[in-house]
């Protein structure tokens, strides 16, 4: 079995993270794919963070009905600053001989040489860059010189090649959220549970 990691604060979760999700799933044969909320992401802690509760069941909503989706509690159960690698290590304990992939958006990828024990992750796991045509080019960022160095040519161009190319979606969580704050709409943007979910729990109403 092939699983596919994807973790973020999903604050909240929008149709990008999902459309990300399913061309992962499909592009790269996943048989399921973990979303998997952070507890404190470490390079996000300036975020005001909806509560763990609030952010577990927009996914729950947001992913219901695929059956290929599923949402992972490793990193709220463990609480504190979310480390990718301990992560991965206790999904890869609890999935047996499954074959683990780690879903990185571009952004995510740039910042993988400041991570905790990056040649941990590398040595261990593969890694699954999501590109969006015609906004991002995982081939220029693999060369940036410390990924560059990280990686090392024969994982960059495995890294390339494996890349998932999906439509150029820009929406981000970030500008739900001053949307919602500003009583603005957020329809279309994430599901419609979710953004009923956010209406009816006054979720972000004070970010």
């Amino acid at each position: 079995m092939r699983i596919g990691v994807y973790g973020g604060s999903f604050n909240p979760v929008h149709l990008g993270h999902l459309l990300a999700a399913e061309c992962c799933r499909e592009q790269a044969g996943l048989d399921r794919v973990l979303f998997v909320p952070a507890a404190t992401p470490p390079h996000k802690q300036d975020h005001p963070l909806a509560s763990a509760d609030d952010r577990v069941a927009m996914l729950h909503l947001a992913v219901g009905g695929h059956d290929a989706f599923g949402v992972s509690m490793v990193e709220l159960e463990r609480g504190g600053v979310s480390y990718t690698i301990d992560t991965l290590a206790s999904l890869q304990d609890q999935f047996g001989d499954a074959r683990l992939s780690l879903i990185l958006g571009p952004d995510s990828l740039a910042l993988l040489p400041s991570w905790r024990e990056p040649e941990g992750i590398l040595g261990r796991w593969e890694i699954l860059a999501v590109e969006r045509h015609g906004l991002d080019d995982v081939a220029t960022i693999v060369r940036e010189p410390r990924l560059a160095d990280l990686l090392g040519p024969q994982r960059a161009a495995t890294i390339v090649a494996t890349r998932v190319v999906m439509p150029a979606i820009g929406i981000r969580a970030s500008d739900l959220r001053t949307a919602v704050a500003a009583g603005k709409s957020i329809r279309f943007q994430t599901p419609r549970a979710v953004e009923a979910y956010i209406a009816a729990h006054a979720v972000y109403r004070q970010a």
